[in-house]
C-alpha cells in the first residue's frame, strides 16, 4: 500500500511538471521570448558604416571614422597566466590599463570600483588604443569597433549636409533626406545584453562594418564654399546681420556650386546648438525680394509687349494707387528714363507704371506661371513654396499688382529667386535647383538622379534683352568701394523692408544682390542675401554686393571664368 501511495505521488509530480513545461513551452512560449529578446536587446544599435558625402573634387565633408570603446565586465577579470578561479581587483586592472589609455589609475579604479554587471569604461578611443588594451589580454576587458560620424569641414557645410544624433539617428539636411542613400546595404546588427549586461552582435558577417567605397558626391565645391562662406561672415560681423546666405548655380543644370548660410553650427558638437540653426534658411524661409524681383517683372512686361528695347518711362518720384501713394527710395525724381536706368536707379515708380498697364488678372497668371506658390522641384530637404495672393484679392485692388512690381507683397525663398534668374541667365528655361550629382565608387558615378526635363518660361529674346538691361546698369552703378574688384557682371541689387505688425519697419530690411556671368553667355547666377543689418546706408549696393563681387573673384580665380578686371579704387 505504501509503495502504492509513493509511485502516486511521484506520478502526480511528472504529472505537474510535464503540465507545468507544456505552458510555458507551448502557451506563453512566445510571450516569454519576447520578454527576453526587449531585456537582451532594449534598443536596436547600427554598426554598419555609413557612405561618405563629398564635394564635386572629392573633399570629404562627412565620413565614418572607426573608433574604439571600452567595456569592463569586473566578474570575469583575469590577468594571463592566472589559475582557473583567480579574480583580479579593480585596482589591478587599473595598473594595466591607466599606460596604455593615458588616463590615471585612479581615476580608472574609480570608474570600476564597486561594478557588478559591465559598464561602458571609455570610448572614441582610436583603433591604435583599442589593439594596445587587447593585446593586454585581460580577462574581463572587452574592445568594442564601432563608427563614429566625422564632419571635417565644420561650420561650412552643416546647414546643408546636416549631422547624426548621438544614436548616429539622421537628425537634418542630406544626412536626414537622403539616409537611404548613405547607409550601407547590409542590414545593421543588433547588440544584445547578456544577464551581466554584457554586449553580444547577433547575425553579424564577416565584413559587416567594412567600407563598401561608395559615396555620395554633391555638386558643392569647398573651395567655393569656403569663400562664400568667409565673405558672409566678414559682412555679418560688420554689419551686425542677424543672417545672411550665398548661393551660386550653373544655370544650365541647376547644380549648386555654393551655398554657405549663417548662423551656423558645428555638426561635431551640435548639442552646444541653438537648434533653430539647423534649417536651411535660404531652402525654407520667405522673404520678399524687393528690386531683385524688377528683372523678372521686365521679362513679363518685354513678353507681353508692353515695353521693347529702347522704352522709356517718366518718374515722377510718386505714384497714386487708389488711396496709397508709392515712392521711391527718398523720394527721388528722375524724369524720363529708360528701361536699363529703371534698374540702374531702383525706380518703384517706374516699375509700377509699366506693370499697371497690364491687367491685373494676366499678371497675376503669370505670376502663377513662374510657380511662386509652389515649393520648388530641389533634393535639398525643406523647400518652401512661396506667397502668392489669391486671383480674387490680386484682382480686388491695383495696389497688390503695383507693389508686386518692384518685387513687395509677394514673398519667396531665396532659393526660388536664384531659380527664376537662372530662367533669365539661360535663355527662359526653369531648372531644377541640386546638390546631389548621385552615388560613385572610387572610379565612377554609379547611380545618378534623373533631371527633370526643363520648363520654358521667358522666351530667349526677352531674357537677352534684360540681360542687357542688367549689364547696361550694372556698368552706370557706383563702385561697390574700395578694394572690390569690378567684374562684368549682369546685376540688380535689393532693399526690402520686412513686414511687421501689419505694416513695413523702414528700419529692418532684407539687402541683397544678383549676378549673372559672364554677361556674353551666363554660365552661374550668385545671389547674397543679409538680413537685418545694423547702421547707417543698408542698402544692397553696401551691404550685399560686396558679397557677392568677392565670391566672383573665387569663381574667376578658380575657373577662369572671367576676364581680368580692374579693381575699383
Amino acid at each position: 500500500m505504501r509503495l502504492v501511495v509513493v509511485f502516486l505521488l511521484l506520478l502526480l509530480s511528472v504529472l505537474g511538471l510535464a503540465g507545468r513545461l507544456f505552458w510555458l513551452q507551448l502557451v506563453q512560449g512566445d510571450v516569454l521570448a519576447q520578454q527576453a529578446r526587449s531585456r537582451q536587446a532594449p534598443a536596436t544599435k547600427l554598426l554598419a558604416v555609413r557612405r561618405p558625402i563629398v564635394d564635386r573634387q572629392g573633399d570629404v565633408l562627412a565620413w565614418d571614422e572607426m573608433r574604439a570603446r571600452i567595456w569592463a565586465h569586473p566578474v570575469y577579470f583575469q590577468f594571463p597566466g592566472d589559475r582557473d578561479g583567480q579574480r583580479r581587483s579593480a585596482a589591478e586592472v587599473s595598473q594595466r590599463l591607466a599606460p596604455v589609455l593615458s588616463r590615471s589609475a585612479a581615476e580608472l579604479e574609480q570608474r570600476l570600483s564597486g561594478q557588478v554587471g559591465s559598464i561602458r569604461l571609455l570610448e572614441h578611443l582610436s583603433l591604435e588604443k583599442g589593439e594596445l588594451v587587447k593585446a593586454l589580454g585581460i580577462s574581463g576587458i572587452d574592445v568594442e569597433i564601432y563608427p563614429q560620424r566625422r564632419y571635417p569641414q565644420g561650420e561650412l557645410f552643416a546647414n546643408v549636409v546636416g549631422f547624426l544624433n548621438l544614436e548616429r539617428q539622421p537628425q537634418a539636411g542630406l544626412e536626414l533626406s537622403r539616409n537611404a542613400q548613405l547607409r550601407q546595404g547590409e542590414p545593421s546588427p543588433r547588440l544584445l545584453g547578456g544577464g551581466d549586461t554584457a554586449v553580444l552582435p547577433v547575425n553579424l558577417s564577416m565584413g559587416a562594418i567594412t567600407d563598401d567605397a561608395m559615396q555620395l558626391q554633391l555638386s558643392l565645391d569647398a573651395r567655393l564654399q569656403r569663400a562664400a562662406y568667409t565673405a558672409l561672415a566678414a559682412a555679418m560681423e560688420q554689419w551686425t546681420a542677424a543672417r545672411g546666405a550665398v548661393m551660386v548655380m550653373d544655370v544650365q543644370n541647376g547644380e549648386l556650386l555654393a551655398l554657405a548660410s549663417q548662423p551656423s553650427f558645428d555638426p561635431s558638437r551640435f548639442w552646444q546648438a541653438d537648434p533653430r540653426h539647423f534649417r536651411g534658411w535660404p531652402v525654407e524661409d520667405l522673404y520678399e525680394p524687393g528690386s531683385t524681383f524688377k528683372p523678372i517683372n521686365l521679362a513679363i512686361a518685354l513678353e507681353e509687349g508692353l515695353i521693347h528695347k529702347n522704352s522709356t518711362v517718366h518718374d515722377t518720384g510718386s505714384v497714386v494707387v487708389e488711396s496709397w501713394t508709392l515712392h521711391n527710395n527718398q523720394d527721388q525724381v528722375h524724369g524720363v528714363i529708360t528701361m536699363p536706368q529703371v534698374l540702374q536707379v531702383s525706380s518703384n515708380v517706374g516699375m509700377v507704371k509699366t506693370m499697371l498697364r497690364l491687367s491685373r488678372e494676366r499678371y497675376w497668371q503669370w505670376l502663377h506661371k513662374l510657380e511662386i506658390e509652389q515649393a520648388p522641384d530641389t533634393d535639398l530637404p525643406g523647400a518652401t513654396a512661396g506667397q502668392l495672393k489669391s486671383l480674387q484679392v490680386f484682382r480686388s485692388n491695383p495696389i497688390h499688382a503695383a507693389t508686386a512690381s518692384f518685387g513687395q507683397g509677394i514673398a519667396l525663398t531665396p532659393l526660388k529667386l536664384l531659380q527664376l534668374h537662372a530662367a533669365l541667365a539661360n535663355g527662359g528655361w526653369l531648372v531644377r535647383p541640386h546638390v546631389v550629382q548621385g552615388l560613385r565608387n572610387r572610379d565612377a558615378m554609379v547611380a545618378t538622379p534623373p533631371l527633370p526635363q526643363r520648363k520654358r518660361i521667358f522666351q530667349e529674346a526677352s531674357t537677352a534683352t534684360v540681360r542687357n538691361w542688367m549689364a547696361s546698369a550694372a556698368r552706370l552703378a557706383q563702385a561697390p568701394g574700395a578694394g572690390i574688384h569690378l567684374h562684368p557682371v549682369a546685376g540688380k541689387t535689393g532693399t526690402s523692408q520686412k513686414a511687421r505688425l501689419g505694416g513695413y519697419d523702414p528700419d529692418a530690411v532684407t539687402t541683397s544682390f544678383v549676378a549673372h556671368l559672364p554677361t556674353d553667355q551666363p554660365r552661374f547666377v550668385v545671389l547674397a542675401v543679409v538680413d537685418e543689418p545694423r547702421g547707417e546706408e543698408t542698402y544692397g549696393a553696401t551691404v550685399a554686393l560686396p558679397v557677392a563681387y568677392r565670391v566672383i573673384d573665387s569663381i574667376m580665380a578658380l575657373d577662369n571664368l572671367l576676364p581680368a578686371h580692374g579693381a575699383a579704387s
